[in-house]
């Protein structure tokens, strides 16, 4: 089960509220955020490429653990279970939906392959296969009980044991593969640009500089599975360390920076410049041209914002003749 789902066990009543009403704040956020790229790649058609296919397959996973986090079942039984180890499926198969974009980026990058969409089944056997094969793992010695809206592990030796095995395992070797990964491709590309440096022109270091831009992007994505999950791995040696002694502010920290997991690769990974374009196109078509102007400059077609420059020069043309004959 995720960190969440883990946090309870010796705190008060009040400080059990407190962590729920942060855990659903956080996971609405998330479910938020990953619904929006779904959408996206539901309705734009244009971004229905394997790259991006991918991130729709991690904002899925992303959504639906996010929706059982909210849900939670304050039963017992069967309707517990469910609602424990879907979490847990969808959690670990969220992480191990980053490892194949790392993989995919890798395999075109370094290895200059162009495979990669032959390997989408193997890709999916691999995800779903690995997070169904821990999550029934997961229930072996290891029973849930009821602690307000959430259906918790048992406390015993043996099922913390398990539940950092099957979840913790995979969750940092995942963080350490992309990272891995990550160096090669961001290593290789600086090399191939400071090759190309001497012979650049101004325009071509323009590029190489929104191209640096990109690469230093990419090497925050492991950060996203280090930062949601730093504190849950702590706060879970801590609970094998000292079992009977919960620290409050560990445990929120560890349900809030968990449960956003799914709003920081929602931004990362899904609302690229590719997402950003086609918002644009529709929204150049479908938005009344009165009301570009209430939006961000970043969220305005471009069409538009070109149009509003012309404009405005041509307003301060006619300024500037308006003084002269003055």
């Amino acid at each position: 089960m995720s960190a969440v789902l883990t946090a309870g066990g010796g705190l008060t009543a009040g400080d059990r509220s407190i962590i729920t009403a942060i855990n659903t704040g956080a996971s609405s956020l998330s479910f938020v955020g990953s619904a929006f790229i779904v959408l996206c790649y539901c309705l734009f058609k244009e971004l229905r490429k394997f790259s991006f296919k991918l991130v729709f397959y991690l904002a899925l996973s992303d959504m639906l653990c996010s929706f059982f986090l909210i849900v939670g079942d304050p039963s017992k039984g069967f309707i517990c279970y469910a609602q424990g180890y879907t979490t847990h499926f969808f959690c670990v198969a969220s992480f191990l939906w980053t490892t194949t974009i790392a993989f995919t980026l890798h395999r075109t990058v370094v290895k200059h392959k162009t495979d990669v969409e032959d390997l989408e089944a193997m890709f999916h056997l691999y995800v779903w296969g690995t997070s169904l094969v821990v999550t029934v793992i997961r229930s072996f010695g290891n029973n849930h009980s009821h602690l307000g809206p959430w259906c918790w592990t048992q406390t015993g030796l043996k099922g913390k044991a398990v539940h950092f095995l099957t979840f913790y395992a995979p969750l940092w070797g995942a963080i350490l593969y992309n990272g891995f990964t990550y160096f090669q491709v961001i290593r290789m590309l600086r090399n191939a640009r400071r090759m190309a440096v001497g012979m650049s022109d101004r325009v071509d270091q323009f590029d190489n500089r929104a191209e640096l831009k990109v690469l230093n992007r990419w090497g925050y994505y492991p950060l996203i599975l280090i930062g949601s999950w730093a504190f849950g791995t702590i706060n879970r040696i801590h609970d094998f360390i000292e079992p009977g002694h919960k620290i409050f502010w560990l445990s929120v920290l560890d349900v809030g920076t968990a449960a956003l997991m799914g709003l920081f690769n929602s931004i990362a990974y899904g609302f690229n410049s590719s997402v950003r374009r086609a918002i644009h196109e529709r929204l150049e078509l479908f938005l009344p041209e009165r009301l570009y102007r209430w939006l961000p400059s970043n969220l305005r077609p471009k069409n538009h914002l070109i149009l509003h420059q012309q404009q405005q020069q041509r307003s301060e043309m006619v300024s500037l003749k308006t003084e002269d004959q003055q």
